[in-house]
């Protein structure tokens, strides 16, 4: 819009000076010395216009002969830009389209004329992995971060992705912990710290982790209760194993009072005393928490028990009976308790009690059993029958009566009837007449 007014102003001004010069084209005497020079004012406007165009034409032709040269590195820096980000491009879509290869070859052959090389980099890097060029991936890893070092957390991020995904677990694991000193607080770092300790089955870090990672909102809070349980079980699990009384205990000790009122938890810090013999410790703690809530699976747990007093656990578990008439696992942990206070009539009710409402096949054993001490093997038998038929569940598949037997006009498959001899050939020709 600027340049046309200006040409508009141009064309005015030609034209009214032309108007001006048609009525009186003027006169002009210029000496200089011996020398004059006589002309009209029309033309020596001309020439002084022509001059002035001279000039700025030339000072102007100058002007761009001495800045060529940056002109020159200026074009070849916005051509070299534009064939990267077309690179780029066309790498980007290799890469979506599965053509690792070739996406490699794109993001690298301009890297150094694009406007950010770190994502070419990041990248190809990604695209040497997938070709399992582990060499390769790892140069492109250090080129981005050469080429943009405040970008440290983006580059080391991305290499602790791929060599989780390579299983590499321990360049993983000194990688994240390098980044965790960069940037403690990062979000994304505590989860890959998170999902590589859970691989790795370190739970004593995990268990170190969980409170940054319950305080930076790194998963949701159901999540994060659930791996919270899941680390503390391994923890118990692992201290279990190492057959020290004492590790079991300092594991118990950390974990959190919220944790310990858990069923799991408690079930398995009790299985585990029960099995290094300290019988007496697990029977008060599950007798406190079934106090609070009801668990088949602490209820089962108590019934395994070898206290020195069976007796009174059966009349604590048989006050449960009240509120717990046709609980299986209870009618199986009394007639159990019965058992070892060898009450045998009351153990034999309580069995076949539980039995009558489809108790877990451990009942079948327990009567079995108690009925071979009693002397009764047919009423066992029976009992083991039943057992190892299975009680309750779809009916089994209907066979008929007669299997195994021949029917009429119907032979086994190890009954065909052979093939009819056929006659011997004669191994003569025909007799001539």
């Amino acid at each position: 819009m600027r340049s046309l007014l200006k040409l508009w102003l141009f064309v005015l001004a030609g034209a009214g000076i032309g108007i001006v010069l048609t009525r009186d084209s003027g006169y002009v005497l210029l000496s200089f010395g011996n020398y004059t020079v006589e002309m009209s004012l029309a033309l020596l406007l001309l020439l002084l216009a022509a001059l002035f165009g001279a000039l700025y034409l030339g000072i102007r032709l100058s002007v761009r002969t001495l800045h060529l040269p940056a002109d020159a590195r200026d074009w070849r820096r916005e051509r070299g830009a534009r064939l990267a980000h077309q690179a780029l491009t066309r790498g980007l879509l290799e890469m979506s389209e599965g053509n690792w290869r070739g996406a490699e070859k794109h993001l690298v052959r301009c890297a150094e004329h694009a406007e950010t090389p770190l994502l070419n980099y990041l990248a190809a890097a990604r695209a040497a992995q997938f070709q399992g060029a582990h060499d390769r991936r790892d140069t492109y890893i250090r080129l981005a971060h050469e080429t943009m070092p405040s970008a440290d957390v983006a580059v080391h991020l991305t290499q602790a992705e791929l060599q989780l995904a390579d299983q590499e677990l321990g360049q993983a694991l000194a990688t994240l912990k390098r980044l965790r000193g960069v940037a403690p607080r990062h979000v994304y770092v505590l989860r890959l710290l998170r999902r590589l300790y859970e691989q790795l089955g370190d739970w004593e870090h995990l268990r170190e982790l969980l409170p940054e990672l319950s305080r930076r909102k790194v998963e949701e809070e159901d999540d994060l209760r659930l791996l919270e349980a899941r680390t503390h079980r391994a923890l118990l699990e692992r201290a279990f194993f190492s057959a020290d009384a004492h590790r079991l205990g300092m594991a118990w000790a950390d974990v959190p009072r919220v944790l310990r009122e858990q069923p799991q938890i408690l079930g398995d810090y009790s299985g585990y005393l029960q099995e290094l013999g300290r019988d007496a410790e697990a029977e008060v703690l599950l007798r406190g928490a079934m106090r609070k809530h009801w668990d088949s699976g602490l209820v089962e747990t108590y019934g395994l028990l070898e206290t020195a007093d069976p007796g009174k656990q059966l009349a604590y578990m048989e006050k449960r009976l009240t509120d717990h008439p046709d609980d299986p696992v209870l009618l199986l942990t009394l007639g159990r308790l019965s058992l070892r206070a060898q009450l045998w009539g009351k153990a034999r009710g309580y069995l076949e009690a539980c039995i009558g409402r489809n108790g877990p096949p451990q009942a079948y054993r327990e009567l079995g059993q108690l009925l071979e001490r009693m002397h009764q093997p047919e009423q066992a038998i029976e009992v083991y029958r039943r057992g190892l038929s299975g009680t309750g569940g779809p009916d089994p598949v209907p066979l008929p009566r007669d299997i195994g037997k021949a029917q009429h006009k119907r032979p086994m498959l190890d009954e065909q009837t052979a093939p009819a001899p056929q006659p011997a050939r004669s191994q003569s020709g025909p007799s001539s007449i």
